[in-house]
């Protein structure tokens, strides 16, 4: 991806490999399509994840995650600022987004 440096020339490049969903994070899901589909965390594989900072404030910073659903079929991206905690989340939630 040479337009990986930054977050939305990732996301584009994403949505070219078929991630064109937009995921929101809830407490106990993730939800897309104007909720028509909520997955909790059995539903749903984080694909792969990218990390951004901020080029003037390090704490401007934020995980984009590539996420598939082969239970829906569904393929795409949700942004979260930096650090999952930041959000009020179960702890399955958690887990299956904490970044190792």
């Amino acid at each position: 991806m040479d337009s990986s440096i930054t977050l939305s020339g990732t996301m584009n490049d994403l949505r070219k490999q078929g991630y064109v969903d937009d995921f929101n994070l809830l407490q106990q899901c993730l939800e897309c399509r104007h909720g028509q589909y909520k997955l909790l965390a059995d539903d749903f594989a984080v694909d792969s994840f990218y990390r951004f900072e901020g080029p003037s404030d390090p704490a401007d910073m934020a995980i984009l995650y590539a996420i598939s659903s082969e239970r829906y079929g569904l393929k795409g991206l949700l942004v979260n600022g930096y650090g999952i905690s930041s959000e009020a989340v179960t702890d399955e939630m958690l887990q299956k987004l904490t970044v190792r």
